[in-house]
């Protein structure tokens, strides 16, 4: 490898173990109970390390995947297979995302609580699922060459990113999910065709 993949490594793990850190610390003690400088200490970085990761602050911390987010969510719209409707590729995105949280990660259900009792969070959490979603709706009219306030791309940017909370708590999130996307799908393609 590089120096520059050695590098890039390090920093992906150091941004790793922070947010490992403070997602520990915060499911144990309480969000508004553990400063940066403990979840610095606890990753073995200095807080000015702690804020080049993480500039935005301690909310940022525990939304580490932000910004890779949004970039699968556009990536999804303009790298998706030839004759995949938008519908089907964020369906397929979101499906992966949805079952690695939750099947693959111990961690996925204290995350969500500490959101859903944390106002701080749920503040950041709902600020960043709106710049996602202007984000995925402007994507979607640049691929469907429509104007970039367009209401049916951001219809659909909305109710695609709001189709996993719309299925948590159901009895099979997969077959709830596939089901939102299949009314999402055959609206957006009888959209497309008037």
């Amino acid at each position: 490898m590089t120096e520059m993949g050695r590098r890039e490594r390090k920093k992906a793990a150091t941004r790793q173990a922070l947010a490992d850190a403070a997602l520990r610390l915060f499911s144990e003690r309480g969000y508004d109970e553990v400063g940066v400088r403990e979840i610095a200490d606890a990753a073995d970085v200095s807080v000015t390390t702690l804020f080049k990761h993480f500039p935005d602050g301690k909310e940022a911390l525990v939304f580490d995947q932000d910004v890779d987010r949004e970039a699968a969510l556009v990536a999804a719209v303009r790298e998706r297979p030839a004759g995949q409707s938008v519908p089907r590729a964020l369906h397929r995105l979101l499906l992966g995302e949805h079952s690695r949280r939750v099947h693959d990660d111990p961690r996925f259900d204290d995350f969500l609580r500490l959101v859903d009792t944390t106002p701080a969070l749920r503040e950041y959490a709902r600020r960043m699922w709106l710049r996602h979603e202007h984000a995925l709706a402007a994507a979607i009219a640049d691929d469907a060459g429509l104007p970039a306030d367009d209401p049916s791309c951001r219809a659909l940017a909305h109710f695609a990113l709001e189709a996993p909370v719309l299925v948590r708590g159901s009895n099979d999130p997969g077959t709830a999910l596939d089901r939102v996307f299949d009314l999402l799908d055959k609206g957006w393609t009888e959209h497309r065709q008037k």
